[in-house]
């Protein structure tokens, strides 16, 4: 636990909005939402919709509605995801010990840097901002200071200045502490910072200077990690070993409610392929598979089972998902959403084949596997897309089609 580190939290500025104006340049300047899908709600405002009033988590009929000025636009993760590894990978290119928090957060180990670069952890920071600005296109606040924590209350008030970027060295940890709301520290949250007020604890400086006995006998070792964190003593390094998920989900509104089954069941493909993908881009099968139905009032029915032999195959999820949908499915109720949820990751290279199973078509099903996303990288997400064919839906040319649902 050395307190000579120096970390950064590189975070992207409303990053959905940011997506949207790197390929539309004629959104910039103009208040933007993103929204969760048609039925769905605001999920990423531009600083133009915040002054609006536009707020976070707001439906998109009643946004529509109070903010008709504001432009809004539906989320495509897709995009996203692809704009976020570019970010990533310039990064990477900076320092060798990047830790990727979430889409559009990461944290960089700045330590030595300084020597390599010959320049002082500021203008280090600048220079990350410009070359991200230049190459993708993307804004970012950058904050600095000796643990990832501390990095985080940075860039937090690091997003009230003009430059973006704030640095707390161990001059600077004291002034940032003095003025943090104890609800804004990582980790605390509105429920916990309202029990700390209660005690007496307003702000980050007010815990810190608690006794380590009295922290502990009321928050545990997670409330000493916290209070270490802040005093700039690293807990939790920085480190770019990626470890596998628990879960992957998707799910998306309808556009219209929809009581037909074969649609439902469709539109379940579409999001279990995505998470395949997924799957496969990390290397490993599942081995619990989860179906989400949402009715048009609201109401989430959720079954999931576990299957014997762990897969990232379409085919074989959709031959565990369909029956769990048709379980939960009511031909009387209209139905807004569906969606599936994969647990329980193996890694593919601690699989063992197995004796009497069908060796031959799983490789065969990997293969299968690996080449749509080949062509979806190559053309495009969705190219060709899994479904199946009955006697109302006539074939369309290209959909893989899984023969056994065939009729």
């Amino acid at each position: 636990m050395s307190n000579q580190k120096y970390i950064a939290l590189i975070d992207c500025d409303s990053f959905f909005v940011s997506c949207e104006r790197k390929l539309n340049p004629e959104l910039k300047n103009l208040p933007v939402s993103i929204v969760s899908g048609e039925r769905g709600c605001v999920i990423s405002r531009s600083k133009e919709a915040k002054m609006l009033g536009v707020p976070m988590g707001i439906p998109l009929f009643q946004a529509v509605e109070k903010f008709p000025e504001c432009i809004y636009i539906n989320a495509n993760h897709y995009n996203y995801t692809k704009i976020s590894k570019q970010v990533m990978a310039i990064l990477k290119e900076v320092g060798p010990n990047v830790e990727v928090y979430s889409i559009d957060e990461a944290f960089v180990d700045l330590t030595g840097l300084t020597k390599l670069y010959k320049k002082n952890y500021y203008k280090l920071a600048q220079d990350l901002q410009k070359k991200i600005q230049e190459e993708v296109d993307i804004p970012v606040t950058i904050g600095i200071s000796r643990t990832k924590t501390l990095a985080k209350l940075a860039s937090d008030k690091a997003k009230n200045t003009s430059a973006r970027i704030a640095l707390a060295g161990k001059c600077g940890i004291e002034h940032l502490l003095s003025y943090t709301d104890i609800q804004e520290v990582w980790g605390i949250g509105r429920r916990l910072g309202e029990k700390l007020r209660g005690l007496g604890v307003k702000t980050a400086l007010d815990y810190v200077r608690k006794d380590e006995a009295w922290i502990k006998q009321r928050f545990g070792k997670n409330g000493l990690t916290v209070k270490a964190e802040l005093s700039g003593i690293i807990v939790s390094p920085v480190s770019d070993k990626e470890e596998l998920p628990k879960s992957i989900s998707d799910t998306k509104s309808f556009l219209e409610f929809s009581s037909d089954l074969q649609f439902l069941k469709n539109e379940l493909l579409i999001h279990i392929h995505s998470c395949c993908a997924r799957l496969r881009k990390i290397d490993c099968k599942c081995a619990v598979i989860g179906v989400i139905l949402k009715t048009k009032d609201f109401r989430t029915l959720y079954s999931k089972t576990e299957i014997k032999n762990p897969t990232n195959f379409e085919f074989e999820i959709s031959r565990t998902a369909f029956p769990l949908l048709e379980q939960m499915f009511n031909s009387g109720e209209l139905y807004r959403s569906v969606g599936i949820v994969l647990e329980d990751f193996r890694a593919n290279s601690e699989e063992q084949l197995l004796l009497f199973n069908d060796n031959e078509k799983k490789e065969q099903n990997e293969k299968l596997g690996k080449s749509l996303d080949i062509l979806e990288q190559k053309y495009g997400r969705n190219i060709v897309r899994t479904g199946f064919v009955n006697k109302k839906v006539p074939f369309k040319q290209g959909f893989l089609t899984s023969p056994q649902d065939v009729e």
